[in-house]
């Protein structure tokens, strides 16, 4: 199966959405999107605790996808690219304060998301769509950038990750907003557990996009619902119930409950009849991040490195197409531990450019025998390659960089809504700096 990405993706959803006989309703589209979960986190994928029984069976059910490549190994741009439909280095997320562009979205950021771009809900509006994200945002948190600035209509989450608890006089923790108002805050009214990793989370964002389901449907209206939780991102969390139930830690605990959650909302949707017209899409932001494994951080099976990586363990993602009747059925860190490769994983900046390196992923998807620039083979592919690296350069426009600039100032300190509940926080005063990406 020849590699999809992230931008693709979106393609197949618009071409969904527009190019259909006239008496046929518009499909509903569901995308569950997966936070640090590895490829090697599926049972499907050779997981040997086989842990994920509602993921397999959608798997079986739908299109497995074993080349899926994300269009960035970090959070921020991969979402954006998602959205968006374009490269991150196309539409902004990315940063110019360092040599690897890499950069996302902490609540000190002073950018997120530009007004020139054009997100899937916006276009998905036009055709009469309602859209609701659940969970989490991270294209930034003021108030220009939440989504329901960027076409959705409804939202129930953070605009940043769970990281906390802090000391709300230093640093606020993060507000979990009902549409364009938080309710409250992370290791506050939200509670996360450190010690225990017990939070209740998982379950509200499953309540909340079942909800959605049903509102839609039985208003007889098509709907997009991007479905984003992060329980799989550390510190990982969930609810008492999954706790200690799996053989992997913590973090298969959190793997559980979103397997299960998984399973709740299709069979929602085959509860409600309309299984057969809502196409359903799985798939992770990024690899497993591997600095935080093994407690607290998943699998990449067979293939090098994962999150903040561009080796395949960062940018290959677990991904299934599910749409009955429609798609047949079966078809500064070391962020590599303990696969370290000679001259390819290495802390030092070297350029690559006029000898790429090139691996051969059928015989070697670990990454860890570089074909030999002496060989024939070697020069056969590049040959390929060059034209359409040629090609994306020539057609290149990169977007403004929206996460080079960071400001304490700028940080959740008194979102919308804070007045009503008695939350807001004395803004500091403004003082802008460059941030700094040690990626």
């Amino acid at each position: 199966m020849s590699a999809l990405t992230f931008t693709l993706l979106s393609a197949i959803i618009c071409c969904s959405v527009t190019e259909k006989p006239t008496n046929v309703s518009s499909p509903n589209i569901i995308i569950m999107l997966m936070d640090d979960m590895g490829w090697g986190d599926l049972g499907v994928f050779g997981q040997p605790s086989k842990e994920t029984p509602n993921l397999d069976a959608m798997a079986a059910q739908g299109m497995l996808l074993p080349n899926f490549y994300t269009a960035n190994p970090l959070c921020s741009p991969s979402r954006a690219a998602l959205l968006t439909g374009r490269l991150p280095v196309r539409n902004g997320f990315y940063t110019t304060n360092a040599h690897a562009r890499n950069a996302y979205t902490p609540q000190e950021i002073v950018g997120g998301i530009s007004k020139d771009e054009i997100l899937l809900p916006q276009m998905l509006k036009k055709k009469g769509y309602v859209s609701k994200i659940v969970g989490k945002w991270h294209l930034g948190h003021r108030p220009q950038y939440l989504p329901l600035e960027n076409g959705f209509d409804e939202w129930f989450g953070a605009p940043n990750c769970h990281f906390g608890p802090y000391n709300s006089s230093i640093r606020p923790n993060i507000p979990v907003y009902n549409n364009s108002e938080m309710l409250g805050r992370y290791y506050e009214e939200f509670k996360i557990n450190r010690k225990t990793g017990e939070s209740n989370l998982t379950e509200i964002y499953l309540m909340e996009g079942l909800d959605f389901i049903l509102r839609q449907t039985k208003a007889r209206r098509p709907f997009f619902l991007y479905w984003a939780p992060d329980a799989t991102h550390a510190p990982v969390y969930a609810s008492k119930r999954f706790l200690g139930k799996s053989q992997r830690g913590r973090y298969g605990d959190a793997v559980m409950e979103l397997d299960y959650s998984i399973g709740q909302i299709l069979s929602w949707l085959q509860t409600l009849g309309i299984d057969n017209n809502t196409f359903v899409f799985f798939t992770s932001d990024n690899g497993a991040a591997l600095i935080s494994a093994p407690n607290e951080g998943g699998s990449n099976g067979p293939f090098l490195c994962g999150k903040q990586t561009t080796f395949e363990g960062g940018m290959r993602e677990p991904a299934i197409a599910w749409w009955p009747g429609h798609i047949k059925e079966g078809t500064g860190i070391n962020f590599c531990p303990g696969q370290e490769i000679p001259d390819v994983t290495t802390h030092e900046q070297k350029e690559h450019t006029m000898q790429p390196i090139i691996f051969h992923l059928g015989r070697d998807p670990g990454e860890k025998f570089p074909i030999s620039v002496l060989s024939k083979e070697y020069h056969d592919v590049l040959s390929r390659i060059s034209p359409v690296v040629e090609q994306h350069k020539k057609t290149l426009v990169p977007g403004a960089p929206q996460l080079n600039m960071c400001d304490v100032a700028v940080m959740n300190w008194a979102p919308a809504g804070c007045e009503k509940l008695g939350k807001c926080l004395k803004v500091p005063k403004s003082e802008p700096w460059k941030c700094d990406w040690p990626h």
